[in-house]
């Protein structure tokens, strides 16, 4: 233990998922003695990848889409520390349950109309007006995420810009993704999988009022690259430890923290479960707010009493995805594109994800059945097979299939302690493709919000996720989560719940990194 008036390091940062890690090795290459704690094992959070039946599956979805959107890579000299890209393209492929005419998005808008015109000839006016819309909104919100959300740097862009997309975000962010959708697309195929992508990931109906920037996921594809790492999504975690490491940060793993030790003056320092005392005078959670606030922080000056309270009252969602990891002998091949347009298209539509999604209606109504513990006849599926482009991940001759499902609650009713709900959406995928895929099961598991609250400490197997954009931030009644600072002197958040949300994007650490810099000299 360190001497009165002293620390034991200068910003303790908890949690290693990957914005935890980002955070940490900003502060530790500014200089600062900068001691990361993980209660796992390992680092990365579901950002990880781990071996399974020989091979090596994500735990979570494995497409980037945001990350390199910003200097984290450069500035973080992460390419030096053994991180590649394998660029997805097409991005992903787009159908609905009810019809099963398919369609891909390609990072150029001029392969995406191209392929339009061949599936799908009637809205390809209307694919274009939308990206009219929405291409120069995209650029602004992946431009405003780039640091810490002000509006006064939102108007320095908004003029950068010439105004463009400033009008998109604000008539879009008062309507419902499902509204924003039907104002530019007649049919199913074109309006749903978008959402299937946008707000059903984000566990709320697409006709939720306030809901309509979910509806720029076609754009966000023609703006960013969708990437995989090579080696699988764990590969990000693994260079952000490195590069930590490299500019000296401290690691701990199985330290699970139980206690922000605070004074009248601020934070002190935490406590972990096994007793352990460790003092420093900046604190970074990359955890649960909730959490953060209510369970472990103690002893906190009075004027952090408005925030303990807000956050206690505060509802906690329940998590809503599962996914299934399989191990392969073959590759499947949805029958949907084994057709005479695919193959004028040249390319291979198991090298991207498909998006399988429910009519919007359905998705309206799986909404209102989760929420009572039900799950959707055909759920909203997020289907790769990583290592169609990425074959360092399994052993020759075999193959990684991940299938995501969404709107899968964690209060199901048929609880998760066996595997039928998760074998008839194996089943339903096996039933839009050309082959046996139960013949090529090698071994498969599934992952269920009960799995990510009892291997990823995520409450109800939910990870708090801020969403809506700049104009959001603008107005959130939480400025903790947009700010990154607290009413505690020295306590900072980080991580998924906070500006500019979930997914592998990396902004949130960086721009916490930031604001915690401030503080010092």
């Amino acid at each position: 233990m360190a001497a009165a008036g002293e620390t034991d390091a200068d910003v303790i940062v908890i949690g290693a998922g990957h914005n935890g890690l980002v955070t940490a090795a900003y502060l530790a290459r500014f200089g600062l003695r900068t001691l990361l704690l993980e209660a796992r094992a390992t680092v990365g959070g579901t950002a990880a990848s781990e071996p399974f039946g020989g091979a090596t599956v994500n735990i979570c979805n494995c497409d980037h889409l945001t990350f390199r959107t910003t200097p984290v890579m450069r500035e973080l000299d992460l390419e030096a520390h053994g991180l590649r890209y394998l660029d997805v393209d097409p991005s992903q492929l787009n159908m609905t349950w009810n019809e099963q005419r398919p369609w891909l998005s390609f990072h150029d808008v001029d392969r995406t109309i191209d392929g339009l015109n061949m599936t799908h000839p009637r809205e390809v006016e209307g694919y274009r007006q939308y990206l009219k819309a929405a291409l120069p909104a995209v650029r602004l919100v992946l431009e405003g995420a780039s640091e810490p959300p002000t509006m006064r740097g939102l108007t320095r862009r908004a003029i950068d810009k010439r105004m463009h997309g400033v009008s998109t975000l604000l008539r879009w962010s008062r309507r419902s993704a499902a509204d924003v959708m039907r104002s530019f697309f007649d049919t199913e195929p074109l309006r749903a999988p978008g959402l299937a992508v946008g707000p059903m990931v984000w566990g709320i109906s697409p006709e939720t009022p306030g809901s309509g920037l979910g509806g720029l996921t076609y754009a966000m594809r023609h703006v960013a690259k969708v990437g995989r790492p090579v080696g699988g999504s764990g590969a990000v975690p693994e260079a952000l430890l490195a590069s930590f490491r490299a500019a000296h940060g401290t690691l701990r793993t199985s330290s699970r923290v139980s206690t922000i030790i605070c004074d009248s003056a601020g934070v002190r320092g935490v406590a972990l479960e096994d007793g352990t005392e460790i003092r420093a005078d900046v604190v970074v959670s990359a955890c649960d707010p909730h959490r953060t606030f209510v369970e472990w922080l103690k002893g906190a000056p009075s004027q952090a009493d408005d925030l303990i309270d807000r956050w206690r009252t505060m509802p906690h969602s329940q998590g809503y995805e599962s996914k299934i990891d399989a191990i392969l002998t073959e590759v499947p091949r949805l029958r949907a594109t084994q057709t005479a347009e695919f193959e004028r298209l040249g390319v291979d539509p198991a090298a991207c994800t498909a998006a399988i999604s429910p009519s919007l209606a359905d998705m309206d109504r799986g909404q209102w059945m989760m929420n009572r513990g039900q799950i959707l006849e055909r759920p909203g599926f997020l289907v790769n097979v990583p290592t169609v482009i990425d074959p360092t991940m399994a052993p020759e001759g075999r193959h990684v299939l991940s299938l995501e499902a969404i709107y899968t609650p964690y209060d199901f009713t048929g609880g998760w302690t066996d595997t039928a709900e998760p074998q008839r959406w194996l089943d339903q995928f096996a039933s839009l493709t050309s082959s046996s895929l139960s013949d090529s099961i090698v071994d498969w598991r599934v992952m269920t919000p009960a799995s990510y609250e009892s291997e990823f400490n995520l409450p109800k197997g939910h990870a708090t996720s801020f969403a809506g954009g700049p104009l959001a931030a603008m107005r959130n009644k939480n400025p903790e989560l947009t700010r990154y600072e607290t009413s505690v002197r020295g306590l900072y958040l980080t991580g998924a719940a906070t500006f500019p949300g979930a997914g592998v994007w990396g902004a949130s650490g960086r721009n916490a990194a930031t604001v915690v810099l401030r503080s010092f000299p």
